[in-house]
């Protein structure tokens, strides 16, 4: 996705901050649906991947387990990770160490399938 006149404009991370990314088309179009579900918790979910996407793991942060523990992305394997954003809304990510970068890969403000 080229950003186009009126799209937004991403701020540019600065060093000690991850780059975050679109890793998959349905992410990029569940980020919308998301951000308009629940606008706030999905910024502060933006704001922590960005500044720490490995946190100590809680109720609402945490590493996937079992099969969803990784997943191939660009012919390595990474980390899954995901972050309950409201009761249903979800954000998948994988920290990506080489790049410096968090590829989402899946959000939505509808429960994954994957984990029912």
């Amino acid at each position: 996705m080229s950003p186009k006149r009126l799209d937004r404009v991403a701020p540019p991370p600065v060093q000690v901050e991850w780059d975050v990314r679109f890793g998959t088309s349905e992410a990029a179009k569940g980020w919308d649906d998301l951000c308009a579900h629940a606008a706030g918790a999905t910024r502060r979910a933006f704001e922590l991947m960005r500044s720490d996407p490995r946190p100590p793991e809680d109720g609402t942060h945490y590493r996937l387990r079992g099969a969803l523990a990784s997943r191939e992305f660009a012919g390595r394997i990474l980390e899954q990770w995901q972050i309950k954003v409201s009761g249903a809304g979800r954000i998948w990510y994988l920290p990506d160490d080489d790049k410096h970068a968090v590829w989402v890969v899946y959000a939505s403000p509808a429960h994954p399938k994957q984990t029912e």
